[in-house]
C-alpha cells in the first residue's frame, strides 16, 4: 500500500487570525470608488486608508495604535479635487506617503508622528505630468525620492520627489489602460500588464521593453503581475471561462509558464501579496472574504498552496504591513488589514512555533528603512540591492525625518554640454528665444503692476478727501 509523501515546509501550518474587537479601527467611511487598487497602506507607524469625502479627494492616517471607534470629527488628508486612487507610503521615510487622483495631480505628504487637529490639505510637493487620473503608485525599492505613477492616459512616469520633477517619461509603450506596475527586487526594471492584454518588461532607463507576454491568461477581466525575488514573475488573472488563474514565469522562457493553476470562477480580481523572506504569495480577491497563501519554490508543481484564511465578510481592500513592521516574538510573517463598508480589521499570520527565542530560519535580514542608491546615482546607470537589517532585537520606527523638496531654478540652468541628453531633461532647458519671451512678459506685468498702483493711490486720496468734505 502506497503513502502519501507529505512536502516538508516551515510555512504548511500557517494560520490566520483576526485581532480582537478593540483593535480594529471603527467608523471609517471606506472609499466606494470602482477601482482595482488596494485603498489601504501601511507602515511601522501609520495606517492609511482612502476614505468618502465631499468636495473631493480624501485619505485617513492614523497611527497604528490609534485602535477603537474613530472620533467623527478626526482630520483627514484632503488636498486632491477628486476621488483619491491609490496611496503609498515611501519605503525610506515612514512619514511620507505619495496619493494619486482622478484629478491628475500627484501628491507626497510629510505626515507628523502626532496626530494633527485639523485636515492636511498643503502636500509638500504637487507633481503634475498626467492628463488623465492617476490610478497607480509606487516608490522605487532601493533609490531615495524615486516615485513611480501611471495613469488613465497611458503614460508612465519616474518623478524625483527631492526636487518635484519628472527624471523619466514612459508614453510610448502602453497602447492602453495600465492595470499594475511593480519593481523588481533591485529597481532596475518594471513590470506592467495592460488592457491590450500584454504583460511587459521594462528597462525605464533604456526606455525600452526587454521581455514581452501577450495574453499570459486568456480572459478579458485585468491582469495583475508581482516580481519575485529571484526575477521569476507571478501573475493572476481569468481564463477563456472566466476561471480566476495563477501562473508562474521565467523570463528567459517565457513563451509558456512555469505553472498554471485554476482557481474558482468568482470575478474579483485577485491582488498578489509577495514576501520575499519567505517566498509566499498571498491572494487577496476584492469581493472575496478569503486570503489564499502559496509557498514558491525551485521543485514541482513550484507553487504550493499552504492554507486559506475565511472570514464571513467581503473586503474592499487591503493593506500589507512591511516586514519590519512585525511582531516576531509571536512569529508573525504576516499582517493584513482588511477594510469592510465601516472598519479595518488587522488580520495576523502566524508560524506555529513553541520556541520563544528569536527564529532566525523565519526572519531573515530584511530591506530596512535606509535606501542604498540616491535618485541621481540610479538615472545614471548604478543598481544596488536592499540595504538589510536584522529584526533579531524587533524594529523601533526612526522619529520623523523631514522630506526636503529642493527645486531647480529653471532661469539659472545651463544649456546642457557634452553627450546628447534624453529628451526629458532637455525639455527642462529653455531656449534663447523662449527666456527672452518670458523676460519680456515679466516687464509687461511689472508696468501694469505700477500703474495699477498710480491709479488705487489717485482713488485713495480722492476717497480721503470726499471723507474729509463730509465731515
Amino acid at each position: 500500500m502506497s503513502r502519501r509523501v507529505v512536502r516538508q515546509s516551515k510555512f504548511r501550518h500557517v494560520f490566520g487570525q483576526p485581532v480582537k474587537a478593540d483593535q480594529m479601527y471603527e467608523d471609517i467611511r471606506v472609499s466606494k470608488v470602482t477601482w482595482d487598487s488596494s485603498f489601504c497602506a501601511v507602515n511601522p507607524k501609520f495606517l492609511a486608508i482612502i476614505v468618502e469625502s465631499g468636495g473631493g479627494g480624501a485619505f485617513l492616517v492614523l497611527p497604528l495604535a490609534k485602535t477603537g471607534r474613530l472620533d467623527k470629527n478626526t482630520p483627514l488628508v484632503t488636498g486632491h479635487t477628486a476621488p483619491v486612487l491609490d496611496i503609498d507610503w515611501c519605503p525610506h521615510n515612514d512619514n511620507v506617503i505619495a496619493s494619486g487622483s482622478e484629478d491628475t495631480t500627484v501628491m507626497v505628504w510629510q505626515i507628523p508622528d502626532y496626530l494633527p487637529m485639523r485636515n492636511m490639505t498643503e502636500p509638500v510637493v504637487t507633481l503634475e505630468g498626467h492628463s488623465k487620473r492617476v490610478g497607480i503608485l509606487t516608490w522605487h525599492p532601493t533609490a531615495r525620492n524615486i516615485l513611480l505613477s501611471a495613469g488613465g492616459d497611458n503614460v508612465v512616469i519616474l518623478w524625483n520627489v527631492g526636487t518635484g520633477e519628472a527624471l523619466l517619461t514612459l508614453d510610448d509603450l502602453h497602447s492602453d489602460l495600465i492595470y499594475n506596475a511593480c519593481w523588481n527586487r533591485n529597481g532596475s526594471l518594471l513590470l506592467t500588464t495592460c488592457k491590450d492584454k500584454h504583460l511587459r518588461v521594462i528597462d525605464p532607463r533604456q526606455r525600452r521593453v526587454v521581455a514581452e507576454k501577450c495574453k499570459p491568461h486568456e480572459g478579458v477581466r485585468p491582469i495583475r503581475a508581482t516580481f519575485l525575488a529571484d526575477g521569476k514573475v507571478f501573475t493572476t488573472g481569468f481564463s477563456k471561462m472566466s476561471e480566476r488563474q495563477l501562473a508562474l514565469w521565467d523570463l528567459k522562457h517565457f513563451e509558456e509558464p512555469i505553472a498554471l493553476q485554476e482557481m474558482d470562477t468568482s470575478n474579483g480580481v485577485l491582488l498578489p501579496f509577495y514576501d520575499p523572506d519567505s517566498s509566499i504569495v498571498y491572494l487577496c480577491g476584492k469581493g472575496d472574504s478569503s486570503i489564499r497563501y502559496f509557498e514558491i519554490t525551485d521543485e514541482a508543481p513550484f507553487v504550493h498552496y499552504l492554507s486559506t484564511f475565511s472570514s464571513k465578510e467581503p473586503q474592499r481592500g487591503m493593506g500589507f504591513m512591511p516586514k519590519r513592521g512585525l511582531d516576531v516574538s509571536r512569529c508573525e510573517i504576516a499582517r493584513f488589514y482588511k477594510l469592510h463598508e465601516r472598519k479595518c480589521e488587522p488580520i495576523v499570520m502566524t508560524v506555529p512555533r513553541k520556541s520563544d527565542l528569536f527564529q532566525d530560519d523565519l526572519y531573515p535580514d530584511t530591506p530596512g528603512p535606509e535606501p542604498a542608491l540616491e535618485a541621481d546615482e540610479w538615472l545614471s546607470g548604478k543598481d544596488a540591492e536592499p540595504t538589510l537589517i536584522s529584526l533579531r532585537d524587533g524594529y523601533v520606527p526612526v522619529k520623523n525625518r523631514e522630506l526636503k523638496v529642493v527645486k531647480k531654478n529653471i532661469l539659472d540652468s545651463k544649456p546642457p554640454t557634452g553627450p546628447r541628453r534624453s529628451q526629458s531633461s532637455c525639455e527642462s532647458y529653455f531656449s534663447h528665444a523662449a527666456l527672452e519671451e518670458l523676460l519680456q512678459d515679466i516687464r509687461s506685468l511689472r508696468q501694469t503692476v505700477q500703474e495699477h498702483e498710480k491709479r488705487i493711490t489717485e482713488l485713495e486720496n480722492m476717497l480721503c478727501e470726499f471723507a474729509n468734505g463730509t465731515d
